[in-house]
């Protein structure tokens, strides 16, 4: 962390710190990810209710085109919810803060656990379609304000790994979505599914009981509550030492920098040339996380491994695997993300996501040829997954905290939580469609897309480990082509006149040629630079 030089290079983990990003993973990524999985297993049973509830009401079976219309609004739904959740995030936090958002997005999680469960009992399905899409808002708020938060309590040299907390608890959600849906746990009988649902509630408690006694994010109480008190005593206890006057001075050296303190809005954010590329660059990063392929695996699953030439009986423990093996690869990436780089794990993970793309087309071209022909097309899935998981699963969400500074960050969230959503929909939507027209040949849409979000990173994206917000955003001023000495309107109102200084008291300009000078404060002397 070069801003302020007397920050130490390693930090060590503190209870505090560790705590913060477990329980906030798990009453947020884990209930994400839980619900990308957990609707598999009972699709049958839901079906069969619908069917009931619909001979009740109406004294005649449903048709069948009624029932797929029910189902795929039960599925859908919930990324309707996470576009909602997404684009309320920033109104949230501006009133109740991170730690605050999260808190109060725990009981959107338990009135949904209430509607889920208690559907069939009073015979309702539109009390699960309604509780799809509350959990859908409680996924798109955590999405958004989770990594914010991680990103903004860590130290520079640890934000990367914690900020993987985000991915990894996504990946044992879907983990335990898949285990509890197995036939010998919930998944077998038809009055058990709701215990599956009901579970969504846990996660969410948990978190209530613990994340209440750890501090808001620093950053948040000094830029935005200009509360300095809080944001030391904060800085202590996720930092675990009691000097943070170095850390409280390059919040302040951020604070600075920025152009406004006002929080910007989306619309500002895509009207200001100084932070152009960036949000270019999340929008690509964003599209490609959901387009490259991997929820087309989750979402069709069974039939990938149908068409693979597996049995039926043994296809659901065979996705159990696939869980594992994402959760295992998230692990390993979030262990060595301050070593490698953000950079290095997302082109490695596209790039290795296109050619383990199309040798699955190959395989699936010539699955009838050779009996063991369809165990390397399950080894092509478990590599992609591998491949999602080690950058492009979790790093996206990170940058997004890390490309933008503190006023910009909220908006930057909500875009990339859109672009994040109506991508998910986008495949769930259209993925069938070109599954039956391109059949066995229909990934390769996926590594186009790969390659393209490889190539695009490759040119653009500056590595961004172990430096400040400020660094990262000056890293993009020559591209955004963006002076480093501020604009004229600027220039005018912080001129500095011999012997005089407008920010503060007297003071001599250290050199004619240069615009710096020392201003005097209470505790010192702080060389300021005149431009941002």
């Amino acid at each position: 962390c070069s801003v302020v030089e007397s920050i130490p290079r390693m930090q060590r983990l503190t209870i505090c710190l560790i705590s913060a990003a477990v329980f906030g993973a798990l009453g947020s990524s884990f209930v994400y990810g839980y619900n990308l999985s957990v609707v598999n297993a009972p699709a049958k049973h839901i079906k069969a209710f619908y069917n009931v509830t619909w001979l009740g009401r109406y004294k005649e079976p449903a048709k069948t085109e009624t029932l797929t219309l029910l189902w795929s609004i039960t599925v859908s739904i919930f990324a309707i919810g996470g576009l909602v959740g997404a684009f309320i995030t920033s109104f949230l936090i501006k009133v109740l803060g991170r730690k605050g958002t999260l808190l109060a997005n725990n009981s959107l999680a338990i009135i949904s656990a209430l509607l889920l469960a208690l559907g069939e009992k009073a015979g309702s399905f539109e009390m699960l379609i309604i509780g799809r899409f509350i959990i859908g808002v409680d996924s798109g708020v955590s999405l958004s304000v989770l990594p914010m938060y991680l990103g903004e309590i860590s130290p520079c040299e640890m934000r990367g790994s914690i900020g993987q907390f985000n991915s990894v608890f996504i990946c044992l959600g879907v983990f335990f979505g898949q285990l509890f849906g197995l036939p010998e746990i919930f998944g077998h009988v038809s009055d058990r599914w709701t215990f599956l649902f009901g579970f969504l509630a846990v996660p969410a408690i948990l978190q209530l009981c613990v994340l209440p006694f750890l501090p808001e994010s620093p950053r948040f109480l000094l830029i935005e509550r200009r509360d300095e008190a809080r944001a030391e005593k904060a800085f202590q206890a996720f930092l675990g030492k009691k000097d943070v006057s170095a850390d409280l001075e390059e919040v302040h050296a951020e604070s600075r920098a920025q152009n406004t303190l006002q929080v910007a809005t989306p619309l500002e954010l895509f009207q200001n040339r100084a932070v152009r590329w960036q949000i270019i660059t999340i929008v690509v990063v964003m599209a490609c996380y959901q387009l490259c392929g991997l929820n087309a695996i989750w979402y069709y699953t069974n039939g990938i491994f149908e068409e693979a030439g597996f049995h039926k009986s043994t296809i659901p423990y065979i996705t159990l695997s696939t869980g594992g093996i994402e959760t295992v690869a998230a692990v390993i990436s979030g262990l060595v993300i301050e070593r490698v780089g953000r950079k290095p794990l997302l082109i490695f993970g596209f790039c290795a996501m296109a050619v383990c793309f199309t040798l699955l087309t190959i395989f699936l071209n010539f699955q009838d040829t050779c009996s063991w022909m369809p165990y390397l097309s399950f080894i092509s899935i478990l590599a992609v997954i591998a491949s999602f998981c080690s950058g492009p699963g979790g790093i996206p969400f990170i940058l997004t905290g890390e490309l933008f500074e503190q006023s910009y960050r909220p908006a930057a969230f909500m875009v990339a939580g859109g672009v994040n959503w109506l991508a998910n929909f986008a495949v769930g939507l259209f993925f069938p469609f070109i599954q039956e027209f391109l059949q066995t040949y229909a990934f390769l849409v996926f590594d186009a897309v790969c390659v393209f979000g490889a190539v695009y990173l490759y040119i653009v994206l500056p590595e961004t480990k172990n430096k400040t917000f400020v660094e990262i955003s000056q890293s993009f001023a020559k591209m955004n082509k963006v002076s480093q000495e501020p604009d004229r309107e600027m220039e005018e109102e912080l001129s500095v006149k011999p012997g005089k200084c407008n920010t503060g008291p007297d003071c001599t300009a250290v050199e004619n040629d240069r615009k710096d000078c020392n201003s005097i404060a209470k505790d010192g002397v702080v060389e300021m630079e005149s431009s941002f």
